[in-house]
């Protein structure tokens, strides 16, 4: 039996309860509610840790991709979307359609929005950047106006990085 650790992050757009074991980040998930008592401390987790600090700089425009451990269970359908989502480049956005056609299932349309609801690893699995084909916001597990605040966000820091280059 292993322990699961849980950690409130307090991002811009609510609470995200980080859980998982001392080696492995399981779940990242917004939590409409107040923080609570779990706090870091010096007994948290190096797994919950490194996606703690790695949320800090992804809110705060300095990181564009994520490398904190993470493990997802899923069908093996689920886990394909789920690899795939994470080839969005930041700031950019994909349909469900762009997805289907990724992993070679071109008629798996709603199939992959299923999957993409069932994501628990959200902002690093980037299932906010999945939009519909028409190109108007879909559903987000999280919320419609996280998913737009979040998309937003990409965009400032992606046009910000273009104007420093351009310094």
């Amino acid at each position: 039996m292993m322990n699961l650790y849980k950690v409130d992050f307090p991002s811009p757009i609510g609470v995200i309860e980080i859980a998982g074991t001392k080696d492995t980040v399981y779940s990242v998930l917004f939590a409409d509610r107040e923080i609570v008592e779990y706090a870091r401390t010096s007994n948290t987790p190096q797994a919950i840790e490194i996606c703690y600090q790695q949320l800090e700089e992804y809110f705060a425009g300095k990181r564009l991709e994520f490398t904190f451990p993470y493990e997802v269970s899923g069908t093996a359908f689920q886990r394909e979307v789920w690899q795939a989502l994470t080839t969005i480049p930041y700031a950019k956005t994909a349909s469900y359609r762009d997805i289907a056609r990724t992993i070679g299932r071109e008629k798996a349309v709603r199939a992959v929005g299923s999957a993409n609801g069932k994501n628990k690893i959200s902002i690093a699995i980037p299932c906010h950047r999945i939009i519909g084909a028409n190109g108007k916001l879909t559903g987000y597990a999280g919320g419609l106006w996280r998913k737009e605040w979040l998309l937003e966000h990409e965009q400032r820091i992606s046009s910000s990085e273009k104007m420093d280059l351009l310094s």
